[in-house]
């Protein structure tokens, strides 16, 4: 297999090497039955048979090339459709290392090297976010850590239910209406159930409403539930807003709840002493979820988990497997498999801290800096352009806009059917951006209007010209469209 290892590699340096190549398209829009075809015409079928035989290298290394030739390039300066996108080059050299290596940071003796880097990439992060003492590790995601710092959350108010079930009457959970869907789904899988989560309005940037928290709490406790959880967001997915984490903290000091903050998108605004305002609070926060590869450019996934109380981890999670976690071995104490619902995790620590070290401080400062510049220069030509209109301020990388018909000039979404127009006018934009694989954006409703463009600046390779592109490539698919849309 060492000529297929070669080949690949080779592959994949290639790749990385013209990650700044504007020429090859952002996707090609292949349908699936394309992507079927290429892969037998590599002679590697997709679908996996009863029967199915060992196949060649030179065969694997052409379905190697399908795979690369119809998969969306996230490293393409015009990738704007999520909030991550083409990973850091020496982050994949992490992930390389750490897959090679295939070992699991659930134990010091199976990782020492992943364990002491999670450990030393945790307390850093810890000490960005203000706190002196903390617990920490790496989950499977942001998702994971909100489900997580939940838990906590009910550990601490009622600790028997690790073994009796949730307490009688029931818990009350608080978010804000622009918060991530995986708070709702941590309800469901605790069992607290998706009605106890109570949704906090926003104002016009997305940011959650304190006196509306406080009203919330007041209205749980009337209806004879416990509150004992309020998860805060510091970068939406859709305005990239960040509530006010002091005001909040304030209210759940008041009422006695944990404070959690989804900082998976937002967090790495502490990377930047210039941008590190936003965070305003997250210093008084019980926990924090942040996700590195996000804004960080560190490969998927790359997601930590930080709690502001030592010691509760453990004693929320542990299981105490005696086949893993002996007492009286060397080291045992560095164990950290029993401080999380999973048993086996990759030593994503490891990509963070080689990441981090290429680039210092003042490399992800500046990483963190050009994109939120670039965010507030786009916004700015955005609001001088006819052609568009912005749907929010920007509060962080994100900028929300329309794209009005000439018919429509000046926009007056008050009158009669433009919100539906401009709802449908943006997925049929986006079908022909993806056939021509000029750009990839996403787009979505903002605040009950209709689907907005959100352009996400993560990517450093992204520049003012790439922006004008892609402006014009939206304006280009637009007026092609028969009209009325």
């Amino acid at each position: 297999m060492q000529p297929l290892v070669d080949a690949v590699v080779r592959r994949l340096v290639h790749l990385l090497s013209s990650a700044d190549d504007r020429a090859p398209p952002v996707s090609d829009g292949a349908s699936p039955e394309r992507i079927e075809a290429a892969f037998e015409a590599a002679g590697v079928p997709l679908p996996l048979r009863p029967d199915e035989p060992a196949h060649a290298p030179e065969a694997l290394d052409a379905a190697v090339g399908a795979v690369l030739a119809h998969s969306v390039r996230t490293l393409h300066p015009r990738f704007f459709n999520q909030n991550f996108a083409g990973p850091d080059a020496v982050a994949v050299l992490g992930d390389w290392l750490g897959a090679a290596l295939n070992t699991t940071a659930a134990t010091y003796e199976a990782a020492p090297v992943g364990t002491l880097m999670e450990r030393a990439v945790c307390a850093r992060l810890a000490a960005l976010a203000g706190w002196d003492a903390h617990d920490g590790l790496f989950l499977a995601g942001g998702s994971l850590s909100n489900l997580h710092a939940m838990h906590l959350a009910r550990h601490r108010v009622a600790p028997d239910a690790v073994q009796r079930g949730n307490p009688p009457g029931g818990l009350a959970a608080f978010t804000s209406a622009e918060a991530h869907y995986s708070v709702g789904k941590a309800m469901a899988l605790m069992g607290l159930g998706r009605r106890a989560l109570h949704v906090v309005p926003c104002d016009a940037r997305g940011r959650m409403l304190p006196d509306a928290l406080e009203a919330a709490i007041h209205d749980a406790r009337r209806a004879g539930q416990r509150p004992f959880f309020v998860n805060a967001t510091a970068g939406t997915t859709v305005l990239g807003a960040f509530d006010p984490l002091d005001a909040l903290a304030d209210i759940c000091r008041y009422h006695d709840l944990w404070l959690h903050v989804d900082g998976c998108f937002g967090a790495s605004a502490l990377f930047s002493p210039r941008e590190r305002h936003r965070m305003a609070g997250v210093e008084r926060a019980d926990s924090l979820a942040w996700n590195l590869h996000k804004m960080m450019g560190v490969t998927q996934q790359c997601s930590a988990l930080l709690v502001r109380h030592p010691g509760l981890l453990r004693a929320a999670f542990a299981g105490g497997a005696d086949y893993l976690f002996q007492p009286d071995k060397p080291h045992a104490a560095l164990d950290s498999g029993d401080l999380t619902f999973q048993c086996a995790r990759r030593v994503d620590a490891l990509k963070a801290w080689l990441t981090w070290k290429a680039h210092g401080d003042a490399g992800f400062a500046a990483r963190v800096e050009h994109a939120v510049d670039l965010a507030e220069r786009t916004a700015a030509r955005i609001e001088a352009d006819a052609r568009f209109v912005l749907a929010a301020p920007p509060s962080w990388v994100n900028v929300c806009f329309w794209w009005v018909p000439a018919d429509l000039r000046p926009l007056d979404r008050a009158a009669r059917g433009v919100d539906v127009r401009l709802h449908g006018l943006a997925p049929r934009i986006k079908a022909r951006l993806l056939r021509e694989g000029t750009a990839m954006l996403g787009h979505q409703p903002v605040q009950g209007g209709p689907n907005a463009w959100r352009l996400l600046f993560i990517n450093p390779a992204v520049t003012d010209d790439d922006v004008t592109a892609t402006l014009d490539a939206i304006d280009v698919a637009g007026r092609a469209l028969p009209h009325p849309a």
